[in-house]
């Protein structure tokens, strides 16, 4: 089972410099803000507003992490998320929950379906991009 990575906070702060973000959510003031808050740490960001979009968008540019929304117009996170982790060319991308639904830490469901993590909506500014790239493979 995978584990969540260390609070960005126990770690020193990463570089973004060559890393790419896939910011998957439905709601265009969501995805801008995460957009913006990468982007400004030196990472390269993609966007997608549904499941379909962001396994066309994850397909072609495979990006380092992908930030999945749970609800999505046209399949649910989840669903979306189990799909790019069949898929030949992105089966290896983490794939992490960035949601404002109330989940409960210590119930690790998101693990188990084949999410590599979690992150709370609303964002925390400051250490947004030091949790996102926690998750970017080495």
């Amino acid at each position: 089972m995978t584990s969540p990575p260390p609070d960005a906070d126990d770690r020193p702060p990463t570089k973004g410099e060559d890393a790419s973000v896939l910011i998957v959510d439905d709601n265009e003031r969501n995805r801008k803000l995460a957009s913006d808050v990468l982007r400004g740490a030196g990472i390269q960001t993609f966007e997608a507003a549904s499941g379909a979009e962001a396994i066309a968008v994850a397909t072609e540019h495979l990006p380092d992490v992908i930030l999945m929304d749970l609800q999505l117009p046209d399949m649910d996170g989840t669903d979306a998320a189990r799909r790019l982790g069949e898929g030949p060319r992105t089966a290896r991308i983490p794939v992490v929950v960035l949601s404002a639904l109330p989940l409960d830490r210590d119930d690790d469901w998101f693990l188990r379906a084949g999410f590599a993590g979690f992150i709370e909506k609303p964002i925390e500014i400051v250490r947004f991009p030091d949790q996102v790239l926690a998750y970017r493979r080495p």
